[in-house]
This record gives structure tokens, C-alpha cells and sequence, in this order.
């Protein structure tokens, strides 16, 4: 029994080293699409292209580090983007305006386009996946399939409000706010973090309408995954999204909230995996 618990702690050791040395050993590389500076990685040299879109403020490490890790290089090319305005896809800092997911869904396409990749599937988390379904609708040449969760095609009332409970980053966790102040600076963080409630806020004001004219243009097969405890989007988002899209599925997590792909890594993995390869 000593022998088998130390042998575990050794082993448990041993992964989590692998883990920050594949962390380190994965390299990001910069290109210029239309005079913005893209930080990206890529990995793998599997048949399928996937590209991992990241949510607000998000980047390649804090929203897809177990997909970049884990997902099977013989099977799939994995790209990763800080898109622009975040992580290190910078200067300058995000601006926002009603159009910007729009606007990052043009800017993907365009980055996927100087890498010279011309078919590819999306994995968009969050905002991530509202700026997919739009590049789905808008390039349906080019997106093969569409994995979202925690994705919304319209704002309500209980949203906005949750929005307006997040405003003050003074009142976030240590654990949630540290990283992106190192990344940001506070007073970074807190300019940017204001200017996307302020955006919510207007997007609803105006009636709240994000991207739900572009389902109905989406030709490739989607796969809705939703955490039933999510905080941040409501309940009746997926059921809508699986109705107005032709080609589409949901799976629910029924304890999950809203980072599915990190809490449950590797069952998200192996459900994205089948569905990216049937």
C-alpha cells in the first residue's frame, strides 16, 4: 500500500510536469492580417483544420489549454487565436461597438484565409461561438462543421443584469481576476470589461437581436453543448439556437455552468472528437 500510494503521487507528479512542459513546448506565432497583429498557435498535422475561438477577454491559454493539449494531432490541425484586441493580439486594446462580433467573425476568416487554410471546423465558447455562428452563415464554403456552448443568438433582461453584476472588477475573485490583470493591467481590464457591458447594454436597448437573421444561413452540421447551471446566458438560448439551425444537435451537461470545455475536459473532448469526425 505505501509503495502503490507513493507510486501514485509520483505519477500524479509526473503528469501534471507533462502538462506544463507541453504547455511550454507548444510555441505562439504572430501574423499580420490587415495591419492587426494575430498571436496564434497551431498543432498537429491531422486532415481535420479546428479553430478554437475564445470567448470575452479570452485567449489561447485561459480557453483552450486542454483542447490545444488534447485534442489527437493525427487527427486534427488544432488552431488557437488571441483574437484581435486581446491576450496578445495587441496593441491596442479591444474597442468595442455593436458590430464587433461581426467584426471578429470577418477578422477570423481573414486570419484563416493569410494561414492559407481554406476548409476548417470552429470550437466557439462564449462570445466565441456567437462570432462562429456568424462566420458559419457568412462562409458556408469554408466552415465544414460548428461546435458552441455558452453561445447566444440574442440578449434578455436577466443577462444584461447579470452583465451589470460583473461591472465592478473590484468585487471579482483573486483567481478570476488576477490572470487578466497580468495580462491587462487593472486599469486595462476594467476600461475593456466596461466597454463590453456597455456594449451588451446597447445591444439589448436596441432590441437585443445579436446574430439570429444568420442561423437560418448556416449550411454545415452544429453541435450545441450546455451546461443546465450556466450564470451567464439563459436557460431558453440552446433550445432556440437547436430550433432556427437546420443541421443542428445539443448535448446538456446537467451540472455544468458556463466553462463545460475546462470543468469537463476530457468527456468534452471525446463528444467533440465523434462529432468532428462522423
Amino acid at each position: 500500500m505505501f509503495l502503490f500510494k507513493n507510486t501514485l503521487k509520483l505519477t500524479q507528479k509526473h503528469l501534471k510536469l507533462l502538462a506544463n512542459m507541453s504547455t511550454k513546448t507548444i510555441k505562439t506565432q504572430k501574423i499580420d492580417v490587415d495591419g492587426q497583429t494575430i498571436n496564434y498557435v497551431k498543432v498537429g498535422n491531422g486532415p481535420k483544420t479546428v479553430l478554437c475561438f475564445p470567448g470575452a477577454l479570452g485567449t489561447i491559454w485561459s480557453d483552450f489549454k486542454p483542447q490545444v493539449e488534447n485534442l489527437d494531432r493525427e487527427k486534427f490541425t488544432i488552431v488557437a487565436w488571441d483574437p484581435p484586441g486581446y491576450g496578445y493580439s495587441r496593441p491596442s486594446n479591444r474597442k468595442f461597438g455593436i458590430h464587433f462580433y461581426r467584426n471578429d467573425a470577418i477578422c477570423a476568416e481573414k486570419f484563416m484565409n493569410t494561414l492559407g487554410i481554406d476548409k476548417y471546423s470552429l470550437l466557439g465558447w462564449s462570445d466565441g461561438g456567437i462570432s462562429s455562428m456568424i462566420l458559419a452563415a457568412a462562409y458556408p464554403e469554408k466552415v465544414e462543421k460548428l461546435v458552441c456552448w455558452g453561445s447566444n443568438a440574442y440578449l434578455v433582461a436577466d443577462e444584461v443584469k447579470q452583465c451589470e453584476s460583473l461591472r465592478d472588477i473590484s468585487k471579482w475573485s483573486d483567481k478570476m481576476k488576477a490572470p487578466l490583470v497580468e495580462l491587462y493591467t487593472e486599469k486595462g481590464l476594467s476600461d475593456m470589461w466596461n466597454a463590453w457591458c456597455d456594449t451588451c447594454v446597447k445591444l439589448y436597448e436596441n432590441g437585443g437581436d445579436i446574430c439570429k437573421d444568420d442561423l437560418k444561413q448556416i449550411k454545415c452540421p452544429v453541435f450545441i453543448l450546455h451546461g443546465d447551471k450556466d450564470p451567464m446566458i439563459a436557460a431558453e438560448h440552446p433550445d432556440y439556437l437547436l430550433s432556427n439551425i437546420k443541421m443542428a444537435k445539443l448535448h446538456r451537461f446537467p451540472n455544468g455552468k458556463h466553462n463545460i470545455h475546462l470543468r469537463y475536459a476530457e468527456e468534452f473532448n471525446s463528444l467533440v472528437t465523434k462529432f468532428l469526425l462522423e
